[in-house]
């Protein structure tokens, strides 16, 4: 069995698989989907997904925006059918290769949404090319764990990178019936739909799936980000989760209060992937967000 998700066998059902193309770019073959208005004028989307997810996570959403936007989502480098190439996945270096795809795309984003840590890539993305796009972020991982956290967190990430094991069993437990389920209510504090079980289970059980996860938990530097945050000079939205077991309120309120035009809202009832267990409340947020901030 492939270590890496099969296009061929286990895309043949992906979401929106009819928006998917395969794009070269920053020495990645990217897995994309893009669909959208055919307006001309429509804003350009940019969503990204967080760690060990991929295009999936926006499965139930992208049809909804896609109403009014021009959307554009990728795997990340290392995650679902977009593969590693052995470099280290920092945070300024996965925004680098992203902005290298948009280029390639010949797209600017007018909005961008993330999700976790697709939020640090957003932010990261919009201080380094120093766009003007306005940030919408879904349970954000924007600052470091706090206390022993963060010091326990990376490392031991680092130490799971470096044994090449790792990924393999955890993608072997992945497999079990039911395990899915139970590490994603047990880490996020979510309950997800079967489709959202099913494309999850199909991913983790992908050992080169897990392993570009734990890299990018290895190379991920959320100090440096923090210390920038201030110099965001863009609308930005944080949106928190109730029981989210993965980010605490209280890391979301930090982040806010470091950025200057910030505002946070709750999602009550739901955890970390709360955009996939209502999808219809997160397109609201999204639309009422982007009315009020993107530029006609």
């Amino acid at each position: 069995m492939s270590r890496y998700p099969d296009w061929a066998t286990d895309g043949n059902d992906w979401p929106n698989r009819e928006a998917s193309s395969f794009v070269r770019a920053a020495g990645y073959e990217w897995h994309v989907q893009m669909m959208g208005t055919k307006a001309t004028n429509a804003p350009v989307c940019l969503l990204l997904h967080g760690t060990s997810a991929a295009t999936h996570s926006w499965r139930d959403l992208m049809p909804m925006l896609a109403r009014c936007y021009r959307l554009v989502a990728m795997d990340l480098p290392g995650h679902g059918f977009t593969k590693g190439t052995g470099r280290r996945p920092t945070l300024d270096g996965m925004a680098a290769s992203v902005a290298a795809l948009l280029e390639k795309l010949e797209l600017r984003p007018d909005l961008i949404v993330g999700h976790s840590a697709g939020v640090a890539i957003g932010a990261q993305l919009l201080l380094d090319r120093r766009w003007q796009a306005p940030l919408m972020g879904f349970t954000p991982a924007l600052t470091p764990f706090p206390g022993l956290a963060a010091k326990i967190f990376p490392s031991l990430a680092k130490m799971l990178f470096t044994n090449p094991f790792v990924a393999i069993i955890f993608s072997r437990m992945a497999q079990a019936p039911g395990q899915t389920a139970k590490f994603l209510a047990r880490s996020t504090g979510s309950k997800i739909d079967a489709a959202g079980e099913k494309y999850y289970t199909r991913l983790f059980g992908k050992s080169g799936h897990c392993d570009g996860a734990i890299r990018m938990m290895a190379n991920w530097d959320l100090e440096a980000l923090r210390d920038r945050l201030g110099e965001l000079k863009v609308p930005v939205l944080l949106v928190h989760a109730e029981r989210d077991s993965a980010i605490p309120t209280s890391a979301v309120q930090a982040a806010a209060a470091l950025i200057p035009s910030c505002e946070t809202r709750e999602m009550a009832g739901l955890g970390h992937l709360a955009h996939e267990e209502d999808p219809q409340q997160a397109a609201q947020i999204i639309a009422e967000f982007a009315n009020r901030s993107v530029a006609a």
